[in-house]
């Protein structure tokens, strides 16, 4: 296995197929456990999205600087980012979207999830803090998490905001995997998928890539719940 190129997105894990999407095989079996135990107490645990290799996440990344995906400060109120620039252009998408090459769901240990047991078949779907806090259709499935999730070896990294991605109660992690994963990855890896793709604002990133790794990637809520 190349670490280097997995750890950034540019290889896949051995993937499996988990309510039409892809986990990596370990974390697709503790997930499915979880699922089973949330069940049982009314929760129907359900993936949103879960492995996204570095084509994918560099559209998504492309599309917000560009202004054609939308853009949300930490109010969760939409900017307009062809009004930035420099560093703050950059802060602006870091804030819930991960760099390409950068992004844990490149691992197939980190998901994104809701209830869907909780709201009805056509509701839509936002990932607002709102939706998993007291007065929010998934409150119960956060409390339920935060007692049981690591039972199951999941963790929450961005739980709380600490500077760098904003509060994100959905974004799963499973730990076995993903913190000696987090414990390998280096600035150079990094360094070597961005200076190699076609991203928007490339210079730009790589200039201010050392502060990004720092805020964005190490700075996670490690034993958040």
């Amino acid at each position: 296995m190349d670490l280097p190129l997995l750890l950034t997105g540019r290889i896949e894990p051995g993937l499996v197929a988990i309510d039409g999407l892809q986990l990596e095989q370990q974390s697709a079996a503790a997930f499915r456990r979880m699922q089973q135990a949330a069940r049982l107490d009314g929760i129907e645990l359900k993936p949103v999205s879960a492995y996204r290799n570095f084509d994918r996440q560099a559209a998504i990344w492309n599309g917000k600087m560009q202004g054609v995906r939308a853009v949300y400060n930490q109010a969760q109120q939409q900017i307009d980012i062809k009004q930035l620039s420099g560093f703050a252009k950059l802060e602006a998408v870091l804030l819930y979207s991960a760099l390409p090459g950068a992004s844990r769901h490149h691992w197939g240990t980190d998901l994104d999830v809701f209830d869907s047991a909780a709201v009805p078949a056509d509701y839509q779907l936002q990932l607002l803090q709102a939706e998993y806090q007291s007065t929010g259709p998934f409150a119960h499935l956060s409390q339920w998490l935060s007692r049981y999730a690591a039972d199951f070896g999941f963790f929450r990294p961005y739980q709380l905001y600490q500077g760098g991605v904003a509060a994100e109660p959905w974004h799963l992690s499973y730990r076995p995997l993903a913190e000696p994963y987090l414990q390998q990855f280096e600035l150079q890896m990094l360094q070597q998928a961005i200076a190699g793709s076609a991203l928007c604002e490339k210079a730009l990133i790589l200039q201010y890539l050392p502060e990004i790794f720092q805020r964005y990637v190490l700075n996670i809520n490690k034993e958040a719940l």
